[in-house]
Order: structure tokens, then sequence, then C-alpha cells
């Protein structure tokens, strides 16, 4: 692989967004049978053509879904009109075109790569402040054999790499990664990770389940060359963060309807059929009515539900979407479509991920998949404008009074109802806790730190050490601020953002997030908070909006979640789960968790204790991994 190439594949047949593979090495290190191997690894994140480039320091792979610009002229690696730079891309930016307008430069297709490496060409790392969008790239410099990546500013596009100390490989999934045996072979478990996951059930950034495999951070730049990676921030949340905060009313409600309208605007580009995802609630409703105002005709609309009343929200979104006038598209999921997605949560998701509305959003985007190939989704709302209970728990603990009287309180809540005994775990800290993460972890009902020294078999404990000290931000931020930073810098990107790429990938589908465009982020860091929660309304500014749009008796109901019956089905269903994966046999020939913890939790949550299902769903998922991996 030392004489340079360039070859792309185009297919006729759309079989399932784009994915990006590559390396940096003078040796052999990824052989050309390796290269197409995690191009084809990757296939569901994009069939409709398939490219290569290599020379004596680097290689490039591409599968791309096309989206914008469907000829072939657009295929990638695309190289540069000098033909000094090749660059490979994941994602879309919004504003490629007033970029364009910017360039000296003729134009040979209608895509957003060519301008992505033209703008590189011209203004070199710093273009990257320029793109409002979602991506991961990389760029080579066939003249200095220096490779630059870029991943945009919340995390919505993934990027994981390789790098020790010689050899460099990347790619958007970690299962490409795995298919260079020189990285197959030296694979460990991670055991840092192993204890972040049972805390919070994801793994964040930069950790992977595998040692030498990281996540590349969001908002960051990397140069590498023969003196080795470096990497750099270029945008962070503590640099958006200003001294005086957005307190008008009528100014900011006025400011956010601009940027919402100008965001979701320009999110329906497509030269491909494109719909949004509705599932009733306040984000989601909000996307839906400002693109059907942006759409010639009906918006394509689509939503899931369960059979289960408790957990059926189809009904809501049903009347947002008549209210507004979209074409409708509902699906009522049965058991058996639920069962039999649940091994793509390892195939798809790579290493373990405990969100179980991951099944759901994967049913969701294959049904919207038989109609459009973008979707507008609604993530991110919650965390910009304070919609979860989260923040109101942190406002609680922050107050000296009931830290003070945490253990008591702690015990006579587990003295009483099911749902008094989860809220009890909320008070069961110390002083030195890290407020934030234990918020979170207890929030979702996982293991506590004290809790996992005891689930974890003494060599797999490790100290969890998150980015939570906020103490150097230009403005003191208010409790509920700081979960919510919490939970843009961990939760948001490393859990709902891989929720929502991996299970719209698998089937080919591009998701758009309008409420993660980086202006309105910006603004809302530095929104007031009494403009978030006013007269305990959550997301009162939002709402404000909204309800312009949609009449606010609509949403007159509490906050739920997109979540599976899986309280319910562990019991009878898909109790096969809890046989298979958390049985003693399983348990202790892996040995990272203690099974007497284990054996009971299963029987407290057979004997009537619901609240557990979300734990032993952490460990299925968990065991499931370690069973493949080991095979």
């Amino acid at each position: 692989m030392h004489d340079a190439i360039f070859i792309t594949f185009v297919h006729q047949e759309k079989e399932i967004m784009c994915g990006i593979a590559g390396y940096y090495a003078s040796d052999s290190f990824v052989t050309e049978e390796e290269m197409r191997l995690m191009a084809e690894s990757m296939k569901h994140r994009g069939p409709d053509a398939e490219g290569f480039y290599c020379d004596s320091h680097a290689g490039f792979a591409h599968k791309r879904l096309s989206i914008l610009d469907l000829s072939d002229n657009a295929n990638q690696p695309m190289e540069s009109h000098s033909r000094r730079y090749t660059c490979v891309y994941n994602g879309e930016i919004y504003n490629f075109r007033d970029i364009a307008a910017e360039l000296d430069v003729t134009f040979r297709t209608r895509s957003d790569t060519e301008i992505i490496i033209e703008a590189f060409e011209e203004w070199g790392v710093t273009f990257v402040n320029k793109l409002n969008g979602m991506f991961a790239l990389a760029i080579y410099d066939k003249q200095e054999k220096v490779l630059y990546l870029f991943r945009d500013r919340v995390g919505i596009k993934p990027l994981f790499y390789y790098w020790d100390g010689d050899h460099f490989v990347f790619a958007s999934e970690l299962k490409a990664l795995l298919q260079v045996n020189n990285i197959k072979q030296n694979l460990t478990i991670n055991s840092l990770a192993v204890n972040e996951y049972l805390h919070l059930g994801f793994i964040p950034e930069p950790n992977t389940i595998y040692r030498k495999i990281r996540k590349f951070p969001s908002g960051h730049l990397g140069i590498l060359d023969e003196n080795g990676l470096r990497i750099e921030a270029y945008w962070m949340i503590e640099g958006a963060i200003r001294r005086n905060l957005i307190d008008h009313y009528k100014d900011a409600k006025s400011r956010l309807t601009e940027l919402i309208d100008d965001s979701v605007e320009s999110r329906l580009i497509s030269d491909v059929p494109f719909g949004s995802l509705l599932s009733g609630g306040i984000d989601s409703s909000l996307v839906t009515a400002f693109a059907q105002k942006h759409t010639k005709g009906k918006l394509n609309t689509f939503s899931i539900g369960f059979k289960e009343n408790e957990y059926n929200e189809a009904e809501y979104a049903r009347k947002v979407a008549q209210h507004l006038g979209t074409n409708h598209h509902e699906h009522i999921v049965s058991k058996d479509e639920a069962r039999d997605i649940i091994p793509d949560i390892l195939d798809y998701y790579d290493e373990p991920y405990a969100d179980s509305s991951a099944i759901p959003t994967m049913l969701l985007s294959k049904f919207a998949k038989k109609d459009v190939s973008v979707v507008l989704s609604g993530d991110g709302g919650d965390e910009l404008f304070h919609g979860y209970g989260a923040y109101i728990w942190a406002k609680r603990l922050s107050n000296p009074l009931l830290r003070g009287m945490r253990q008591p309180i702690k015990y006579g809540l587990s003295k009483m109802s099911n749902r008094h005994q989860r809220v009890s775990h909320l008070f069961d800290f110390d002083q030195k806790a890290k407020l934030k993460s234990h918020i979170f972890s207890q929030e979702q009902y996982f293991f506590s730190k004290t809790e996992i020294e005891k689930i974890l078999v003494n060599n797999f404990t490790e100290e969890i050490n998150l980015q939570e000290d906020h103490s150097y931000f230009v403005r003191n931020l208010s409790a509920g601020e700081n979960q919510a930073v919490f939970d843009l810098r961990y939760y948001l990107k490393d859990d709902l953002l891989v929720k929502l790429d991996r299970a719209s990938m698998r089937y080919s589908l591009e998701a758009r997030v309008p409420l993660l465009d980086h202006r309105i982020v910006e603004f809302a860091l530095n929104l007031d908070p009494k403009l978030k929660v006013h007269r305990n309304t959550k997301k009162y500014l939002l709402k404000e909006i909204l309800f312009q749009h949609v009449p606010a008796s609509l949403f007159d109901r509490p906050k739920s979640g997109f979540a599976l019956p899986l309280k319910e089905w562990l019991r009878d269903e898909h109790s096969y789960l809890i046989k298979d994966y958390l049985s003693k046999d399983v348990i202790e020939k892996h040995n990272v968790i203690n099974y007497p913890p284990v054996k009971e939790m299963i029987d407290n949550y057979m004997n009537g204790t619901d609240y557990l299902y979300n734990r032993l769903w952490l460990l299925i998922v968990l065991h499931q991994f370690l069973e493949r991996m080991n095979k």
C-alpha cells in the first residue's frame, strides 16, 4: 500500500449514513484487506458509494449515504482542487453555501465536502470555527504528510481512535477498528470504563471498553505528524459561558425564536425525502412545528407506541400532528419486535450501553426509513432549558440543611414504598462525594460509587474521576446550571447522541438535531435560569415559543421519557435475559462482578422491588458483551 491510489466503487442499490476510517503509519500496521474490512463493517452507515485512498504514510476509507448532491462527483475520499489535500467526512455542514460564497473557487459539486476541503486549504485549521453542523472529519496533507482530525462542538457525530505512539487508526465506529489484527490481538478490558458504566449506564469520553481505544473529544482538533499526536480544543462549554446573563423575557424569546427558526430551516436542506421524529413531547413538537412551517405541503412525521398504556405516548404525538397538519405515521410496537431487536444493541453500539430506550429508537428509525432518509429530532431541549428532575434535586441537595439531614432522611425513605426507597438512594452520599455524577446515577437508578466497590471483584475497582468542578468558570452557576453542564458534557454526548446516531445509522437514516445548533447551545448556556424554570414550569421559554404554534392543553400531563416497558418484560417475556446472562456460571466465568449481590437483586426484583430492573438490565448488557468478546 505504498503507491498512492484513489478508488471509488459506486453501488446502485440503497442498502443502509456515512462511515469514515483511516490510519497514519509508515509501515504495514494496517493492510489493504483490513482497510476494506473496516469499510465493510460500517456498510450500514452508507452503502451508496465506497472509496479508498492510501500512500506511504496514510490511508482513508469511506462509506457514503448520499444526502446532498447524489452524483458520483461528490463521493469520497475527495481531493482539493490543488490535489494537495484529501478528505473523508461524516456529517452535514448546514452553512456550507455561506462558506462557499467566501471562497474564490469554482466548485465541481453541490456537496458540502468540497467546501470543507477548500475552506481548509484557504484558512487552515481555523476554518473549523466557521462550520455550523455535525461532523467528524479527517484531512490529509499529502505534501507535508500531516493528518488533521476534527469533531463537532457538541459531539453529535462519533469518532474513535487507536494510538500506541507509532500507529494511529481512526473510525466512525469501534467495530471498524477491530478489523485490524494488530489492534484486535492486543485488546484488554478497560476496568475504569467498567466502573464508569456501572455508575452512569454508558462509557463517557474519552474512554471506551478497550484500554487502547479512545473517543476523540468533541470540540477538538487533532494534528498528527512524525512528531506525534497533538489534540487541541477549539470550542468548550466553559469558553461559551459569559459573565452576564440573558435575562430580558421579550428579547430572549425573540432571539431564541429566530435561532430555532433558522436552525430548523437550514436542517431541511436535502436531496432526498425528509421527516421529523415526533414523540408528542415539548422538544420534538417544537422542532416539528418549525419544520412544518418551512415545508411545502405536509411534513412526514413518525411516532411509535406500546400496547402498555403507561408507556404509550402515541396518542399525544397524533394530536400534535393533527394540529400541525403533518402527514403522520404511527406504529404500535409488539413485544416480539422488541425481543428481536435486542441482539442489535451490541451489534451496533459495540460496547456496553444500558439505555434501554435504544430499542424503541431503533424501531422508530426502522419505521421512518420506509418513507424518508433524513429526520429531525428534538434532542438537547432538556439539558439546555432544564427539563429534567435532576436539576430540581441538584437545587435541593445544595441546601446545607438538607445535606446535613441526609442520613435520617435516607433511613426514613428506605422504610417506605418502592418509589420512596428509590428516592432514598439520592441521599446516600458523603460530604466528599461528587454530587453531579451521584445525582445523575441515582436518578437513573444505577450503582453508586460505594455500591460499585461492593459489586465489582477487587481487581476491577478504579476511582471514577469525571470533570465536575466548575469553580473556574467566569460566572458562578446555579445548582441546576451545574447539573445541566454535567449532562451536556456527558449524558447528552455519550448516551443520548450515541443512541440516536447508532439507531438511525443502523437503518441508513440521517438524524439531525436542530436544538443543538451551537448558537442555540451558547444562547442557552447564558440564559437566566429564571427563564428556564419559572414558577415550577420547566423549559419555560421553550414552551412559551411552542405554545404559539400548538395549544398548551396538548401538553398538560407529566413528563415521560421514550421508555420501554422493561420493568414488566424482564419478569415475563424477556426473563430469559436474566437466566442467560446473570446466572452464577456466566457471572463467575467472567469474574468481573460478584455473584451474591446479583442474586439478591434478582430475588428482590422478582418479589416486587420494581425499580431494580434498570440495574439488572445494566448487568445483562455487560455480560452479553463479555460473552461475545470471549467467543
